[in-house]
């Protein structure tokens, strides 16, 4: 009951004019005098701020700020994947009968994921690990290896909120939203999935970086709202670092998985 009452409200209130009207009262200027309380509000840390609070034109503005030079240390051994984005690790694991995995008591086909179920086959019986943001972290998006973009394409219509209660009540938002998926070979035999989902009915993910040659750590783009990452790995290609714990915090450059 909770479950189709909840999947009907956000029904109503997700069409063009909301997204429209949401991301105009963002990104006008009146915005700005929400920079202060936002900021409280989420307990932001604006020492890692690369400008003053005064300086950002916008809420949007803010909301997509880039941090300072030094603030976020990139691991950079080379057989390491570090974290693309800071955010809570919402879940993580085996992928599997085949191509399926769990995120609150949800399963998800990688099939629906990818759009395909020739490009699924390729992470059958592999690994997963889902990034979850909160409108407190730092939305820039970061390559998570160095590697080339083989295939960079863009699947669904609109975007559900990906919170507790969206990914609990919602309709699937992982594998229903709009969502930017590019695949990077970072070597001769190995390629990973790497899904930015959009998510709050705006389905804004910007990319900063179009080249195809993705050096690890190095901004690639930013969500304009509170998303999800999905990685996803081939069978017996990676195993998780003793970080990765279902909830636990990481921050973007942090290494969560090593190569076979």
């Amino acid at each position: 009951m909770k479950e189709k009452l909840y999947q009907n409200l956000i029904e109503l209130s997700n069409g063009k004019f909301s997204s429209k009207m949401l991301q105009t009262v963002a990104q006008s200027r009146i915005s700005k005098s929400f920079i202060k309380s936002y900021s409280n509000i989420y307990g932001i840390n604006l020492s890692e701020v690369s400008k003053s609070q005064q300086q950002f034109t916008s809420l949007h503005d803010f909301f997509v700020r880039e941090l300072k030079a030094d603030v976020r240390p990139v691991d950079n051994r080379p057989t390491i994947f570090t974290s693309p984005v800071d955010a809570k690790i919402e879940v993580f694991g085996k992928i599997t009968d085949g191509m399926m995995f769990t995120v609150k008591n949800k399963p998800y086909s990688l099939a629906a994921l990818l759009g395909s179920t020739k490009q699924a086959k390729r992470y059958e019986d592999g690994t997963y690990i889902v990034f979850y943001l909160s409108p407190a972290d730092y939305h820039r998006i970061h390559s998570p290896i160095n590697g080339q973009i083989t295939r960079q394409y863009v699947l669904g219509q609109k975007s559900y909120p990906v919170n507790q209660m969206g990914l609990e009540y919602g309709k699937k938002p992982i594998s229903h939203n709009y969502r930017m998926i590019s695949e990077i070979k970072y070597d001769d035999q190995h390629q990973a999935a790497f899904i930015k989902v959009g998510a709050t009915f705006v389905n804004s993910i910007e990319l900063t970086n179009t080249t195809s040659n993705w050096k690890k750590g190095e901004e690639v783009g930013y969500f304009t709202f509170g998303s999800t990452v999905v990685m996803l790995f081939e069978r017996e290609a990676v195993t998780f670092c003793e970080n990765v714990t279902q909830g636990a915090k990481i921050k973007m450059g942090e290494a969560f998985a090593t190569m076979l």
